[in-house]
């Protein structure tokens, strides 16, 4: 399971030129799905993703977490993180799981964040989706679980 969190200071996610999930000040998480992940490692990656250190404090440190900053987290399906590059000119998706799996997990995710008292909006899975950001920072952190 990968997260790839990028912290910012807006975001959206738009199906249809509609926008379906936005956020002010938090964390925009691309999430990929990989074939061996389970519940077990959803819950351990909501967990690390709530709680990972990368806001500033008072003295400019990144020492604060999501919840500390009153922040919120916008969850976007992505596939493609899960890509394989290491031949060719064109990448291979064979290390992302099933649909099912992945919509399940995904969804299963979300939950995790919300029980631990978060509002995540969320993109359409399997959606062709348009992602607006404005990343803080910038800061992009590569979560993997």
């Amino acid at each position: 399971m990968i997260a790839l969190m990028q912290r910012v200071t807006e975001a959206s996610v738009s199906v249809d030129n509609k926008v379906v999930g936005e956020i002010e000040q938090g964390l925009l998480v691309l999430l990929a799905i990989e074939p061996e992940d389970t519940e077990v490692k959803a819950k351990r990656l909501a967990e690390r993703v709530a709680g990972y250190r990368i806001f500033a404090d008072e003295n400019g440190k990144m020492n604060l977490n999501v919840k500390q900053v009153g922040g919120e987290i916008l969850v976007v399906s992505q596939f493609t993180l899960a890509a394989n590059t290491t031949k060719g000119m064109r990448p291979s998706f064979t290390s992302a799981a099933p649909a099912k799996l992945s919509d399940e997990l995904y969804q299963y995710f979300c939950t995790q964040l919300r029980n631990l008292g978060f509002r995540v909006p969320t993109g359409v899975f399997g959606a062709d989706m348009q992602v607006r950001l404005l990343n803080d920072g910038p800061v992009t952190i590569n979560l993997q679980g």
